[in-house]
């Protein structure tokens, strides 16, 4: 069937008497529309010059076509607008839009949505379309989804100024307003660090009488904490559970990391305080942020007391935590208690990493005990734990530094039988040792070793000394 043919079949089916229409005067329109969008021989002008604003309007409206195939269908024309004799109307597209929304397929919705409200080739104003929206005498239940659709899209494309917009009308109008799309416009405002927009609009949500909750609370103790305003959003917190949004764990960790992060332990102790209040229990994150904040501050006794804490509630205290502590305990030169630390973990089977070891080896080496040192590398490697380049290279200098050249050259074969190359400069450090001790073998051997893998000998200080 042509479109010549399925707009006459329209215009017929208008013209009957409803006791002469058939049960579905829309009947061959579906198949019609399939063979149109399956076929793949190119289109004439005639082929869509007798469709009109009507007509498609009509099959748009068509309740034989699912909405997903009205998509394709305009979607089909859009993209074929030479062989058309108009431009889909605003009326078309929310016709459209109203299906979809309802048979659920928000994304196509929302992606027309947006050609007729932010795309710069065919917008219309708010008021426009929201006057429109009214004229198509949509159910109560499919017109607060538009509005809120609407509100998601313009949010979606920083049309904040809109969004406000289509928040006013419907409270005016005594459209229902969705909360989580309200969430999703926070997130909007937080992600383009809008905090003085975020604040105002959770504000119009609450005087809206809009029943809050906790995600959309979240978010703006988020956006005050990532601009410092750790205070004010415990105040919030506060006033909110005063209107009965109690905060949950996540809520509170987001407050917790920003004033563990920022050393503001006055705040913290605060925030802890109102958490104990609202009988909202730590999680893993809870101490992960505490540990993290007490450990950079060299509070490390306490963030040793919140570890014992996790593990007398059954929560794992895993390497990343002792690591933390260990390297805390190492700046401050305790390293008795890195030793019953490293008991501990052995005592709960925890197992170390190389980042357990390293702080200490680089202690023993600060203080240039280097068999201390040692005896940390031996055990970590018994442990299966390899030494990465960074590790090698230190330890070659450190060794350099306190005249063990022989150590210094072993660990650099170690080094190079596990893929591994020593920088330039710790190569002529040694080279140049061994020159000042005689050792001029090995310093030969040295040389080779950078040949081979590429060094030019231009670039070795020491190669006239072994000449």
């Amino acid at each position: 069937m042509t479109l010549q043919n399925v707009a006459r079949t329209l215009k017929t089916a208008k013209g009957r008497c409803p006791s002469t229409l058939s049960s579905n005067p829309y009947q061959h329109i579906p198949a019609f529309i399939s063979q149109l969008l399956a076929t793949s021989k190119p289109f004439n002008d005639s082929t869509l010059s007798d469709l009109n604003p009507a007509t498609f309007h009509d099959i748009l409206a068509n309740p034989d076509l699912k909405a997903s195939k009205c998509f394709h269908f305009f979607d089909f024309v859009l993209k074929n607008q030479s062989l058309v004799p108009f431009k889909p109307d605003l009326q078309a597209h929310l016709t459209l839009i109203g299906r979809l929304l309802q048979a659920r397929l928000f994304r196509n919705a929302e992606a027309l949505f947006k050609s007729v409200s932010v795309d710069e080739n065919f917008r219309y104003p708010f008021l426009d379309i929201a006057s429109a929206v009214e004229n198509c005498c949509f159910e109560p239940k499919i017109m607060t989804k538009i509005f809120n659709s609407m509100l998601k899209v313009y949010s979606d494309n920083g049309k904040f100024g809109e969004v406000l917009k289509v928040f006013d009308y419907m409270k005016n109008k005594g459209i229902m307003i969705d909360e989580r799309t309200c969430t999703v416009h926070l997130h909007a405002l937080n992600g383009a660090d809008e905090l003085e927009s975020l604040l105002d609009f959770f504000n119009q949500m609450v005087e809206s009488g809009l029943e809050i909750s906790v995600y959309s609370l979240t978010v703006v103790v988020d956006g005050l904490c990532r601009n410092g305003e750790m205070k004010k959003g415990r105040e919030i917190v506060e006033e909110m559970a005063a209107r009965g949004v109690t905060a949950n764990v996540i809520t509170f960790n987001t407050l917790i990391d920003s004033c563990a992060k920022r050393w503001e332990f006055d705040e913290l102790d605060s925030v802890l305080s109102l958490m104990e209040k609202q009988g909202v229990k730590f999680n893993a994150d809870t101490y992960k942020f505490l540990i993290n904040g007490y450990t950079s501050y060299g509070k490390i006794e306490e963030a040793e007391r919140l570890a014992g804490e996790m593990h007398d509630k059954g929560l794992r205290v895993d390497t990343y935590f002792y690591n933390l502590m260990i390297n805390g305990y190492c700046k401050l030169g305790s390293i008795e208690s890195v030793l019953l630390l490293f008991d501990t973990m052995n005592n709960r089977n925890v197992k170390p990493n190389a980042d357990t070891y390293w702080p200490l080896i680089s202690w023993y080496f600060k203080v240039g005990e280097m068999e201390g040192a040692m005896k940390c590398v031996n055990e970590m490697q018994k442990k299966g734990l390899e030494l990465d380049k960074v590790m090698y290279d230190m330890l070659i200098d450190r060794f350099c530094r306190n005249g063990m050249v022989d150590e210094a050259f072993d660990l650099h074969i170690e080094m190079e039988r596990k893929g591994f190359h020593a920088d330039i400069p710790l190569c002529d450090q040694m080279g140049k040792l061994f020159c000042e001790i005689n050792q001029t073998e090995k310093g030969k051997m040295l040389l080779n070793i950078m040949i081979k893998r590429g060094v030019s000998p231009k670039k070795v200080s020491f190669v006239s000394a072994i000449s």
